[in-house]
């Protein structure tokens, strides 16, 4: 009996499968002619090969910022960094006491300042993880337009053009 029972189940799961297969539908028109940037031009609804992994930039030229208080961008390969709680790769070179020896641009002094101003003998937990605002750069298209200009190309501009400048605070009189 309970090979019976297991042969039917098998039938009533092949009948169940096939009818769903069959009921797939074609994708509509819209479905067909959406696109992602990050896809090209092959639909949602296929499948894509990743794209093909280049070489970092790793040429350790310092790149220009683009805004005030732009992180700087990290300007060599760092694909197998450890930077977790119990270690920081980065340090090895960028620690202030390390970089008289190995020559790398060290940490800004404003890592080493706490929540509360205080100044730290060794780096900020809030500052200890640099890929939270460092990143290292990858010659890649960009996947969306942008039409970002730094404040230098903007006061390049003609006046008419570029956005009006907010006025200069004023400082309040030391109360005494």
């Amino acid at each position: 009996m309970s090979a019976r029972l297991v042969r039917f189940f098998c039938a009533a799961l092949c009948l169940v499968s096939g009818v769903a297969f069959a009921q797939q539908k074609a994708p509509t028109p819209a479905e067909a002619t959406f696109y992602d940037a990050a896809r090209g031009r092959t639909p949602i609804i296929e499948t894509t090969d990743p794209p093909r992994l280049t070489n970092w930039v790793n040429n350790d030229e310092r790149r220009p910022r683009n805004y005030d208080l732009q992180p700087p961008t990290i300007p060599h390969r760092i694909d197998g960094y450890q930077v977790d709680r119990n270690f920081n790769k980065c340090l090895d070179c960028h620690a202030r006491e390390r970089t008289g020896f190995t020559q790398a641009v060290p940490v800004s002094p404003t890592h080493y300042i706490d929540r509360a101003g205080k100044t730290l003998p060794t780096i900020s937990t809030r500052r200890y993880f640099c890929l939270q605002c460092h990143v290292a750069q990858e010659p890649v298209r960009a996947l969306v337009g942008n039409g970002f200009e730094n404040v230098h190309t903007l006061m390049g501009k003609s006046p008419a053009a570029a956005p009006a400048a907010a006025p200069a605070p004023t400082k309040a009189p030391a109360k005494k």
